[in-house]
Formats: C-alpha cells, structure tokens, sequence
C-alpha cells in the first residue's frame, strides 16, 4: 500500500481501519505514517493524524521514537487535527521525564484557551493530570485551573474536570 496516496484519499472508517491493518505493528510501516503526520501539507497530515491515533491505541509502543519530535511540532503553528490526536495518544503513553516541561507547558496552554476545540482541552487535562503523578508540585496549580474551566465549561470539560478533581483531592489529602 502507498500511504501517502492512501491518505490523499478522503478518509472514512473504513479506509482508516484499512490502513491501521496494514501498519499493524510494524515499525517501518508506522515510521512511514510518522513522516506524513510531520509533513506540512495540511491534509496530509491531518489524515495522518487520524490514522496515527488509531494505530497507537493498538500498539502504543510504536509512538515512543516520536514523541520529542511530536512535542516539538506543536510548537509549531499546526491544526487541529494534530493537537488533538497529539494530545489523545499522549493520554495513553507514559511520557519520559525529559519531555513533561514541554509538555505541561503546551497542556496549560490548551486548557487555559478558549478558543481551543473541547477535545483538546480535554485531552490537555488528562495528559497534565498524568504527569502530576510524578510531579506533585502541579498538583494545585492544575486543581484551581481545572476548576476555572468548569465554571463556563462544555459537559465535556465538566465531565473529565470532575472526574480529574476527585482524584486530585484524594492525592491531596
């Protein structure tokens, strides 16, 4: 299978669970996929993204050569396609001490903007809580913002807001 064709194609279920079976675990194949999630053509990259977050729910392990550089990319001006599956996969895998700066800092700054989709938001909150696992310290700054976007905030970001703030309370406690 030509991937970037592939992907040049409009997506739907099908063809993304097509694609996902190729790839199947193989690290080539995925690399291959990673290469087209970094490119700079927006649809491209976009339907890559898609595919991307589908292969890494079955074999998270395949991400972990990437992460850095998905970091970084968000530090580009990019779409929304890939902060939100950037961030859905961060949900999944555990991020290596190295990168949870970077990282905290783009999740504080999703979830603080308004004008950010409620998925990324979401998933921002999910992928900061994960990190005040280990780092304790954020613990507090991460409840009262959580808090704050509850107040005017979709079901969605009550929902996870909720669930997020009563973990951090017990760990608190």
């Amino acid at each position: 299978m030509d991937l970037e064709k592939a992907l040049r194609h409009p997506l739907f279920n099908e063809n993304v669970k097509e694609i996902v079976q190729f790839i199947e675990g193989d690290s080539s194949r995925f690399k291959q996929l990673m290469q087209l999630f970094f490119s700079d053509e927006y649809r491209v990259n976009q339907r890559a993204a898609w595919v991307m977050s589908h292969c890494v729910d079955k074999h998270p392990e395949l991400l972990v050569p990437y992460l850095s550089q998905m970091i970084k990319n968000l530090y580009k001006p990019t779409n929304d396609a890939i902060k939100r599956n950037t961030m859905r996969v961060f949900q999944q895998v555990e991020l290596p001490e190295k990168l949870w700066g970077e990282t905290l800092e783009k999740c504080f700054e999703y979830m603080e903007s308004n004008s950010e989709p409620i998925a990324i938001r979401v998933f921002a909150m999910t992928v900061a809580y994960n990190i005040s696992k280990d780092v304790p310290e954020i613990k507090n700054e991460l409840k009262e913002l959580i808090k704050e976007m509850m107040v005017y905030g979709s079901a969605g970001i009550k929902s996870r807001g909720g669930k997020i703030l009563t973990k951090l309370e017990k760990e608190l406690d």
